[in-house]
């Protein structure tokens, strides 16, 4: 099965080449014109065959006629007679009948009693006969049950029908010869390679060029060295070729200058395409088309479907300023424009260009983290201040106390003395949880990574709250196996789990339980759980507990001290990590943290 199709497949494939289809066209004309003739030829010798055997049954025909007049047979009813005649004819099994204008059979040498005979009016060749004078036609006898070739004539008073037995020998009479047929079949493959010798002549210059172009299209030809013939074709082969050598030198030289411009778009981080003047995509990296398709509702096809996008708008109102007015372009000051987008939750900047020949650029730079770290800190420093205003104001109140009120006594100073401290220790952590915060996002590549355990961190955690949780009858329960190691930062780690637990003894009530465990792990990250059996977090605040500064209770955290800053920093350290945290109340009550963190 496997050769034929391989001989398919390479037969298509010579078919499908110029040679080939040329050698096609001719071979198809040969076989119609052979075709014609070999039919021409059959349809003459089956005549001249049949034309013979009718010939030889007619001159019966007559020769039975006239021995029937020259005897008087019909006059005398003596046509038994016949039979002297049917056995000096030379062909063998002629069957001669002899049959009135009624179709009654008179006499047939092969019945005794034509009597018994049927009508034989309407039979073929009877018809044929009474509308033309004569007829023929091969059947099976009704009478005898054999096969003939009937021919009959009519005469004035009767007709004359005779008939042979169709046998093998009448059968191959009538056959044509076949010798013709095996000598046009010769000499059509004799023909046949004649016009493929042809037509190799014909493509040969061609084949040539188009050996030449499938090189070139590949850039696999460096030296075309085959020559053409001194003819026409040849000379447009050759002026092909010198033109080709000069558009490949000089397609490679814009081709190495413009590998160098798409290295160096390709390396921005911004998003640029260039058009041109009719506003058709000429060239862009494909940052920019990442950008345009984030933009888009739906993916993007062509150039004029770039333009329509939303935030496109200002750009088009831009460029319509200038394309369609033509107005004249300053060269030493191109037209452009530059606004900021916002889109899901991101901000763009988007930028255009317009240059002398109308042709107009666009730039795309995500601008996300510098407007998202912009507003961060308008939003920092505002809550900064209004964060420091309370501390500072305690502290200025109680000194203000003590000087005004001087001397007092030594318990109502110590008094006061203390809440100073407690304000300024708060100060203090507020102070360093906002450096830590802008450290993790600003200077994150600056922490040390290195194999932490995180069994022992957690375990050093607990020793730090021991007391506090002895005071509440907090049970702790720590599930992380000895050995869970990853690469991170033990003072960022450490204080994801200090800000937890912190949290959980400040506000989620005495006698409860504090659960650590990592439920689960793959190939790139830890999975765990931190969760408490305390009073949980009414549900409308959960959203956004990781935003810093949220207090769910502000006069109950500023009285324990809280900043407002621990969860922020627990999903910054988090996100450091690599990995992703969130929160949910649980049945009956409490709290859970799930969070993941990379091994690596």
């Amino acid at each position: 099965m496997f050769p034929i199709v391989r001989f398919k497949a390479i037969l298509m494939k010579v078919i499908r080449s110029f040679r080939g289809e040329i050698f096609l066209y001719f071979i198809v004309i040969f076989i119609l014109f052979t075709v014609a003739v070999l039919t021409f030829q059959y349809q003459r010798e089956k005549k001249y065959r049949v034309d013979q055997l009718e010939n030889t049954l007619d001159n019966i025909t007559e020769v039975t006629h006239l021995f029937i007049q020259q005897n008087n047979l019909l006059q005398n009813h003596n046509l038994d007679k016949i039979d002297e005649l049917i056995k000096i004819i030379p062909q063998p099994n002629t069957r001669i009948t002899i049959i009135d204008l009624k179709g009654i059979v008179l006499f047939d040498s092969f019945v005794d009693d034509p009597e018994t005979m049927e009508n034989h009016l309407h039979r073929p060749e009877i018809q044929m006969a009474l509308n033309e004078g004569r007829g023929s036609n091969i059947r099976v006898s009704a009478t005898t049950k054999q096969k003939f070739y009937y021919y009959a004539k009519k005469h004035a008073d009767y007709y004359v029908r005779t008939a042979v037995i169709y046998n093998v020998d009448v059968q191959d009479f009538l056959k044509t010869s076949r010798r013709y047929i095996l000598f046009i079949v010769t000499l059509f493959a004799f023909i046949g390679i004649l016009l493929y010798l042809t037509t190799y002549k014909l493509v040969e210059s061609i084949t040539k060029l188009k050996n030449f172009s499938l090189k070139a299209g590949t850039n696999e030809l460096v030296k075309f060295e085959e020559s053409f013939p001194k003819n026409e074709l040849g000379i447009i082969g050759n002026q092909i070729i010198q033109i080709y050598n000069n558009l490949k030198k000089t397609k490679d030289e814009l081709t190495n200058e413009k590998e160098k411009l798409l290295n160096h778009l390709d390396a921005l981080e911004e998003g640029i395409a260039f058009f041109s003047s009719d506003k058709n995509l000429t060239l862009s990296n494909s940052r920019f088309i990442q950008f345009v398709n984030l933009f888009a509702k739906k993916n993007i096809n062509t150039s004029k479907q770039i333009l329509k996008i939303n935030e496109f708008s200002k750009v088009i109102k831009f460029l319509d300023k200038y394309l369609k007015n033509n107005k004249e372009i300053d060269l030493k000051a191109l037209p452009q424009t530059e606004y900021t987008v916002s889109k899901n939750e991101k901000f763009y900047k988007i930028q255009s260009i317009i240059f002398n020949d109308r042709s107009f650029e666009i730039l795309i730079s995500d601008v996300t983290r510098l407007v998202k770290r912009r507003l961060l800190k308008q939003q920092l420093t505002s809550n900064i201040a209004h964060e420091l205003k309370t501390p500072l104001a305690s502290i200025k109140g109680y000194l203000e106390t003590i000087l005004d009120n001087w001397p007092i006594p030594d318990e109502k100073q110590k008094y006061f003395i203390e809440k100073a401290h407690f304000q300024s220790n708060r100060l203090t952590t507020l102070i360093n949880d906002v450096s830590l915060i802008n450290n993790i996002e600003d200077a994150g590549d600056l922490f040390e990574m290195r194999s932490i355990d995180l069994y022992k961190i957690v375990d050093d955690v607990r020793e730090i709250f021991a007391s506090r949780m002895e005071e509440n009858n907090i049970e702790f329960i720590n599930e992380v196996n000895p050995g869970t190691k990853i690469n991170g930062n033990e003072s960022l780690l450490f204080s994801v789990f200090q800000n937890l637990m912190e949290n959980s003894i400040n506000y989620a009530g005495a006698d409860i339980k504090i659960r650590i465990r990592c439920y689960h792990q793959d190939d790139k990250y830890y999975y765990f759980s931190y969760s408490d059996t305390g009073t949980g977090i009414p549900s409308e605040h959960l959203p956004r507990i990781f935003e810093r500064f949220y207090r769910v209770d502000k006069g109950r955290s500023r009285e324990k001290g809280g900043t407002g800053l621990g969860l922020a920093i627990v999903k910054n350290a988090i996100q450091m990590h690599k990995g992703e945290i969130s929160v949910k109340n649980v049945i009956p009550k409490g709290i859970e943290f799930l969070f993941s963190i990379s091994k690596e």
